[in-house]
């Protein structure tokens, strides 16, 4: 028997970088000379809101950047944004490949995601042809690590916990999902992952079905 019925894979950090975090928002102040100070006040402010789908990308974007005139438009700002997103080197990508060619159980991604970046991905990235089911941020109006996210995800999944394995590249998710009674993983680049998954008995197993 296959060892669990759900695998679920943060993206930003474990698949692709992530959509608008420090390093992206410090490009995008540099590109549009902007007070990276300033912008990242903004964004404390605006970011848990936009992550959990209560405000829309253009609404954040007012709170963040339009708040004074700017020489650029939204969809300028919004393109370089999105830009940002790219597979990163040593990353999971062709695991989750793997998983799904050899469809050995549920596969769907556990992330933090404002609605337009999620899209945006999913989409740029092909992410829809492994996941078949999505728990971002932005569609559950919850976020990691916060414990609700987790149990609200078992909920819907209606899976033993320890059913469950969820993989992530930051140290308080991968505690929570532990907390929460999944097997969790720390991402640390492809080839640990890859060792960790076949101690656990999911790339062997999967080769076999």
């Amino acid at each position: 028997m296959f060892p669990f019925d759900a695998i679920l894979f943060d993206i930003g950090g474990v698949l692709l970088t992530n959509g608008w975090d420090h390093g992206e928002r410090a490009a995008a102040a540099a590109h549009f000379g902007l007070d990276r100070e300033a912008l990242e006040a903004r964004n404390a402010k605006a970011m848990d809101a936009w992550d959990r789908g209560q405000i829309d990308l253009n609404q954040y974007l007012d709170a963040t950047v339009f708040c004074e005139p700017r020489s650029f438009s939204h969809e300028e700002f919004s393109v370089f944004m999105l830009a940002q997103s790219q597979p990163i080197p040593n990353g999971a990508l062709p695991i989750l490949a793997e998983l799904a060619a050899s469809n050995p159980c549920l596969i769907g991604s556990l992330n933090n995601e404002p609605r337009e970046t999620n899209e945006y991905r999913f989409s740029r990235f092909g992410l829809r042809r492994y996941f078949r089911v999505a728990f971002s941020s932005c569609y559950m109006g919850l976020r990691k690590p916060e414990p609700a996210m987790y149990h609200r995800t078992l909920d819907i999944l209606n899976c033993a916990p320890e059913r469950v394995l969820f993989i992530d590249d930051r140290e308080e998710n991968v505690a929570g999902g532990l907390k929460a009674g999944m097997t969790a993983i720390r991402f640390a680049g492809e080839s640990a992952l890859r060792e960790e998954l076949d101690k656990l008995g999911v790339l062997k197993s999967s080769a076999n079905l």
